[in-house]
């Protein structure tokens, strides 16, 4: 698996097979043997206290204080309120006060000898831009052979694309990548399926994980700096019960002003609260999906994963599998961390609202798959907090709408009805109504600061630190933070809403389907925004219509809800566009390091992605030029034997082209499963290509 670059070219698509085991696990069963579990440190169980009882504490004082509110006898509304608001507090508490335990978090370190493990880079990819792709693995490969890795860490292009022209410009792309990287590269396509992404990962585990002893595992729009990957490696190698490590991905690239206020927000408040959960995990950590890198053989004796008993949504594949494979992981005795040190770590944004609340979509699914899960023998009590963490991310959107909703019935309940002061024919005294409203303004007060207090004390860690002169200057953080608090204001009510009809959506039995990603974002027309977002827009106009009819007030209150949904289409569109996004960063608005002193790794990949990029239909330069035809050719698998009934594409794209006056023609004459036949096939490929153009 050595040689010159250009001799790789002519490797075949994949390497000898190393078969490693991957048994499915049984949730129910005992885990499969491991390393022994080691006590805490006394720093992590300092952060579990910080963190866990820190937050214990804020919901007994939020739950006492909002008694308190309500007086003596509480009403069954009041109850639910008190409910939801205990919800509510103890969630953005518990943001605090893992910030909080952050402060106390070890510095991980690495050791001096390397080691000499063999690692696997490993992306899968499904429909996306091979060029993109590609050029980030092309300038991490670089990087890798500079830290002197060249001769142990080899690449792994595993493909679940179905739709014939991504096949194409996939080969394409590899075979340009293959001929100038200084590491092997593989590519694998599966037309199977199963398992999605984690199905992908096993059967690469099954077949080859006995030649590698840790893998990276990267996303599509994702990349891990060659140093990060030797230090990595180096920490692994060092402690044998270390089974994975997952950094903090950076977010870069964002175009559209959506993209840029996540991007800034995830650099600016993300390192202090990864490093809060780190402090608080301990060697229980949790697993990204992606950015990590992980012991081969630990993973494939814990993280084979069943298929859920039941339909979809919360039967068949398990779509948040990094959760439970972390989870799985954990409950062998395998240690799982998250190194919040490492920095050269990097991904791409959502560019949209809309593309986002789809992710978020699948998401939901995935994590509310979880609460079958959550319950399985022997995971330990920090991976089930992980679950829960998870599933509340998406729950307490439902329960934050139903404290607004269940707050504006009390408020009219008070106005449009008749107090009754003698409930009791023979009472002496009147039960007078009560209801503290200056502790009710403190207690907002309270949420409000626990909700921004984290996000000013990262600014103040931003000011102090290299970060605020490679982002325009201490005077621009706090601009760019004031711009992205409130644009996320206007936003939050959205995503509440529609992360609400998503829970609605997935009870009922609606599920998520598998659908590529949007990478990059463009600004959608009116009909499209105003389509998705009127029920949004009804909804703030019918709220303002009532409370400015009953308590207008209280308009003050709701108003950052009200405006957001009301503005929604235009919010919507508006942050999708690129050129609001260049205004931004040319005004020097949510500007990061990243883009003001852009690290090698990501200028590399930028030159490469201009270098593999191909203009035109890829399948249509196989007919034009021979040379690419041969190189689509090296990387096809070998076909293997079929009944007569899947070779009925085959047979039929075969008939097509015999029928066929010009390459174009046939083309034209195919349908998908057929026109994938013919770029499988070298026999119907050559017939193709003889074909006049």
């Amino acid at each position: 698996m050595s040689g010159a670059a250009g001799d790789r070219a002519f490797l075949p698509p994949v390497p000898p097979e190393a078969p490693l085991a991957m048994p499915v696990q049984d949730f129910a069963a005992p885990p499969p043997p491991g390393p022994a579990r080691e006590r805490p440190a006394p720093s992590v169980l300092l952060a579990r206290l910080i963190a866990f009882g820190g937050c214990a504490l804020i919901v007994a004082l939020g739950f006492w204080q909002m008694l308190l509110v309500f007086g003596g006898q509480v009403q069954p509304l009041q109850w639910a309120l008190l409910v939801f608001f205990t919800l509510t507090f103890g969630w953005v508490g518990f943001s605090f006060c893992s910030l909080l335990a952050g402060l106390i978090a070890q510095q991980p370190q690495t050791p001096a000898d390397p080691g000499e493990a063999r690692i696997a880079v490993v992306m899968p990819v499904y429909h996306e831009d091979p060029a993109d792709s590609m050029g980030l693995l092309a300038a991490l490969a670089d990087e890798l052979a500079a830290a002197g890795m060249a001769d142990r860490a080899e690449i792994f292009v595993l493909s679940d694309s179905r739709d014939p022209d991504f096949f194409a410009a996939e080969t394409l792309a590899v075979a340009a990548l293959r001929e100038t990287c200084p590491l092997p590269v593989w590519y694998r396509r599966r037309t199977d399926n199963t398992g999605r992404k984690a199905g992908n990962i096993a059967e690469f585990v099954r077949r080859w994980g006995g030649c590698y002893d840790q893998m990276v595992v990267l996303d599509a729009d994702s990349v891990v700096g060659g140093t990060v990957i030797r230090e990595m490696s180096a920490r692994m190698s060092a402690d044998p019960a270390l089974a994975l490590i997952q950094t903090i991905p950076m977010l870069v690239g964002g175009q559209t002003l959506f993209s840029r206020v996540i991007q800034f927000a995830g650099r600016v408040y993300g390192p202090p609260i990864a490093r809060g959960v780190a402090a608080w995990s301990g060697d229980d950590g949790n697993f990204w999906g992606h950015n990590a890198m992980i012991r081969v053989r630990a993973f494939a004796a814990c993280c084979g994963l069943p298929e859920l008993p039941g339909n979809p949504p919360f039967g068949g594949t398990i779509l948040s599998h990094d959760f439970v494979e972390a989870a799985l992981l954990r409950r062998a005795g395998w240690k799982v961390r998250l190194d919040w040190d490492l920095r050269a770590s990097y991904e791409g944004s959502p560019p949209t609202l809309l593309d986002m609340a789809v992710r978020e979509r699948r998401w939901a699914q995935g994590n509310l798959q979880h609460l079958r899960l959550i319950g399985a023998r022997g995971f330990s009590w920090i991976s089930r907090v992980h679950f829960t963490i998870g599933i509340l991310g998406f729950l307490m959107s439902p329960v934050w709408l139903a404290m607004i909703l269940v707050g504006l019935a009390l408020t009219a309940k008070v106005i449009l009805s008749k107090p009754e002061y003698f409930p009791n024919s023979y009472q002496l005294f009147p039960d007078w109504p009560t209801f503290d409203s200056t502790r009710m303004t403190w207690l907002l007060a309270a949420a409000m600061g626990l909700l921004l207090v984290p996000k000013f004390v990262a600014v103040i860690r931003a000011w102090r630190r290299p970060l605020a002169a490679n982002a325009g200057g201490r005077s621009r953080i706090l601009a760019s933070a004031l711009f992205e608090t409130v644009l996320s204001a206007l936003i939050a009510p959205v995503q509440m809403l529609i992360q609400t009809r998503q829970i609605a959506e997935i009870l009922r039995g609606r599920n998520s389907g598998w659908e590529s990603q949007v990478r990059k974002g463009s600004m959608p027309p009116w009909r499209l925004v105003l389509s998705r977002h009127w029920i949004h827009v009804a909804s703030g106009l019918a709220v303002l219509a009532v409370v400015a009819m009953l308590s207008p007030g209280q308009l003050i209150w709701l108003s950052p809800i009200l405006a957001g949904l009301i503005l929604s289409p235009a919010i919507s569109r508006w942050t999708a566009s690129p050129v609001f996004g260049r205004w931004a960063r040319m005004a020097g608005l949510l500007v990061t390091p990243e883009e003001r002193q852009t690290p090698e790794l990501l200028v590399a990949s930028g030159a490469q992605i201009r270098r593999l990029r191909q203009d035109g239909s890829a399948t249509l330069a196989l007919g034009a030029d021979p040379a690419a035809m041969a190189r689509h050719r090296a990387l096809l698998a070998p076909l293997p034997a079929r009944p007569a009934a899947e070779r009925l594409p085959a047979i039929a794209a075969a008939a097509k082209i015999a029928a066929a006056s010009s390459q174009a023609e046939a083309l034209s004459f195919l349908d998908r499963g057929e026109k994938a036949a013919l770029l499988s096939d070298p026999h119907l490929l050559a017939a193709w290509a003889a074909l006049p153009r």
